[in-house]
């Protein structure tokens, strides 16, 4: 049976999301350096809301100043930046669009170079130039994502999701590679996840029932090992404290590296999950839309577009109106990029991505 792309979800906190598309949390280097927003961040955003995205994600926003990961990287670590997401939150949301704030600290991955001192981490890390963090910065950091929750409540946001993903702070925490600490916060499985329940738990005390939480995970990747964060995510979803589980695959049909003699693909691993009534929604390699109809079909109930929303501000429209559509072929033009709302700063950063833009 198909899944009607414009079909609604309403969450267990009671919002409801008008289609099953989402735009992935990307990172573009495009407000300033202060962390407030700007015009810049401001027009590629809310554009994706007139596009029809059910739900529009900020990219990565830092919960404390020396948790910042990137140049350009849009803040939520002080009430000085409210306004800025006030007027963000009110046009994404008057398209009929969900605002929701990403939560993250970047942890080691800080350059020293954005943030003009050591990076901080769960443990010293040599390679990183990162030192360990005392006990009583672990509960800091702690509060610091539940303020920058709140802060996102007063700012308008329907929801945050807190990232837990590829290689930042609370990832590190997870990593048994990274982890080394010999407190509550280290050690077993339930240690290293201790900090990422606690935030949980603080934001659903402090926001209430009725706002939107999520949580991005890894399986694979930065010290990540499937078999824990299925672990992990089933204990989310018991907790009945998340609304959705927003797990980044990098690819959806890859074959797990935990089981490689596996005749399961990761996206068929993590279905298994008992997600009772925590939405599912998956990153990765998700690209044209069959592709969303194929993952919509598994079993996922929405899907977090990325690559294909750079290239279309419009892509859930145009999926829905058309479900063989299939996006514009790379490399395109500075020029494309520019009339699909990036800024200079966007289309330079997305540079790194092989073949992705013109020279």
């Amino acid at each position: 049976m198909k899944t009607k792309l414009d079909s609604t979800i309403q969450f267990n906190c009671g919002i409801i999301m008008n289609n099953r598309f989402m735009l992935a949390p990307l990172t573009n280097q495009q407000s300033h350096e202060d962390g407030q927003l700007s015009d810049d961040e401001f027009k590629w955003l809310t554009m994706r809301a007139k596009g029809g995205f059910g739900l529009v994600m900020t990219c990565a926003s830092h919960v404390q100043e020396i948790g910042k990961g990137f140049p350009g990287q849009l803040g939520i670590f002080s009430d000085k930046l409210i306004e800025g997401h006030k007027k963000l939150t009110a046009k994404i949301q008057s398209y009929n669009s969900l605002a929701v704030a990403q939560l993250h600290h970047a942890g080691m991955r800080s350059p020293f170079d954005v943030i003009h001192q050591k990076a901080v981490c769960p443990s010293e890390s040599q390679k990183h130039n990162a030192r360990a963090l005392s006990l009583d910065e672990v509960y800091k950091l702690r509060n610091d994502f539940i303020n920058a929750a709140v802060r996102a409540q007063t700012s308008g946001y329907d929801g945050v999701e807190v990232h837990g993903a590829h290689g930042y702070i609370l990832t590190q925490f997870l990593s048994s590679e990274i982890n080394k600490r010999t407190d509550i916060y280290g050690g077993s499985l339930d240690n290293r996840s201790r900090l990422i329940f606690e935030i949980i738990e603080g934001i659903r005390e402090k926001c209430g029932q009725n706002f939107l939480i999520g949580i991005r995970l890894s399986p694979e990747r930065f010290g990540m090992k499937l078999s824990e964060i299925k672990l992990i995510s089933q204990q989310l979803i018991d907790s009945q404290l998340i609304d959705f589980l927003d797990l980044s695959l990098w690819d959806c049909f890859k074959k797990p590296q935990e089981y490689l003699d596996s005749d399961k693909n990761l996206l068929e691993h993590v279905l298994e999950l008992n997600y009772k009534n925590v939405k599912l929604t998956v990153a990765g390699n998700i690209r044209s839309g069959e592709d969303v109809q194929k993952i919509l079909n598994a079993g996922v109930d929405f899907v977090t577009i990325g690559r294909s929303g750079i290239l279309h501000h419009d892509f859930p429209k145009k999926v829905i109106e058309n479900s063989n559509f299939k996006p514009i072929q790379n490399p395109v033009s500075p020029e494309y990029l520019k009339s699909e709302g990036l800024s200079d700063t966007f289309i330079n950063y997305m540079r790194r991505w092989e073949g992705f833009v013109t020279h």
